[in-house]
């Protein structure tokens, strides 16, 4: 029997007034009038036959009914726009591109490339290193490392690493005084911070990993800021400083002897690495071939991780 469904138009105004409690920021992301948007929930109202807002002074509300309807349609539309994804995907299927990090991108993925192409010769590897939030269907991106919660609604979400974190330096760096034996020896030394905009505000901090380990007296704020974890890590092997390092940057630079950890205590966190990618690729061959070496990958280094 032929489906039953309001006005396509109508539809969206409603998703997108329902989502910002505004008819105007709906005009804004829709690219119409406030008006437009105004008329195409009035005409769906009707082919409904009940109000779907409440219209106040200042605010405007959904209705009991509107509040039922907003969770299923919007799934609707993700999936409406998967399914675009799929129809306009490049039938180039032997290029994978990949988005992750400049710091995992640089400190370990691409050290270990060689030993994709090599199992999997027919898929050709396009690597974006960049931090900005990925937008799938804009950016043709099939499959995303990053670092954080594993929150990422609406897409397939695998775990790749948990991480520890713990101080790191140049072996050069403890020939000569002052003496970094202890954590209380920190303040004597020049720290490295990792400066992330808000978004990006899970990565570990000084201060937070001092808290944790219960030092007193070292100034968590002083010492040179990069926006990259990459960049503070170079700092470090370049004997400017002490940076904060997690298991899966250090492990080549801890194993190559460019970095060393001057003492034990690492410190567990709740964030972490994860592969993302919308739930519709993930059984795709070149997405599962990646994500499977991936893991495989993550698992030797866990075992390879160095301690002092």
């Amino acid at each position: 029997m032929p489906r039953r469904i309001a006005p396509l138009n109508a539809l969206r105004a409603f998703e997108a007034a329902a989502r910002h409690l505004s008819f105007t920021k709906a005009a804004e992301e829709l690219n119409v009038t406030p008006a437009a948007v105004s008329h195409q929930i009035k005409a769906l109202e009707e082919y409904c036959g009940a109000p779907l807002f409440r219209r106040l002074t200042r605010a405007l509300l959904l209705t009991d009914r509107g509040q039922a309807a907003l969770p299923v349609l919007r799934e609707g539309f993700d999936m409406l726009a998967a399914a675009s994804r799929q129809m306009t995907r490049p039938v180039d299927d032997h290029v994978l591109t990949v988005s992750a990090a400049p710091s995992i991108a640089g400190k370990w993925l691409v050290a270990r490339l060689e030993r994709f192409r090599q199992r999997h010769p027919d898929i050709d590897v396009r690597l974006d290193a960049t931090n900005r939030v990925t937008d799938f269907e804009r950016d043709g991106v099939d499959l995303v490392i990053r670092y954080g919660s594993g929150n990422y609604p609406g897409l397939y979400v695998d775990p790749l690493f948990q991480t520890n974190v713990y101080p790191v330096c140049s072996p050069a760096l403890l020939e000569k005084p002052p003496p970094l034996k202890t954590p209380e020896d920190l303040s004597r030394h020049t720290l490295l911070h990792v400066d992330w905009t808000s978004q990006h505000a899970t990565w570990p901090s000084w201060r937070m990993w001092l808290l944790a380990v219960g030092v007193e007296g070292v100034d968590a704020e002083r010492g040179p800021r990069f926006t990259d974890a990459g960049l503070v890590m170079q700092t470090a092997i370049a004997g400017q400083g002490v940076a904060l390092a997690t298991d899966v940057l250090a492990v080549d630079d801890l194993a190559a002897g460019r970095l060393v950890r001057p003492f034990e205590i690492c410190v567990p966190v709740d964030f972490g690495y994860y592969i993302v990618c919308p739930r519709e690729m993930a059984e795709t061959p070149k997405v599962a071939a990646f994500a499977a070496w991936l893991q495989e990958e993550a698992a030797q280094t866990g075992n390879e991780t160095v301690t002092p």
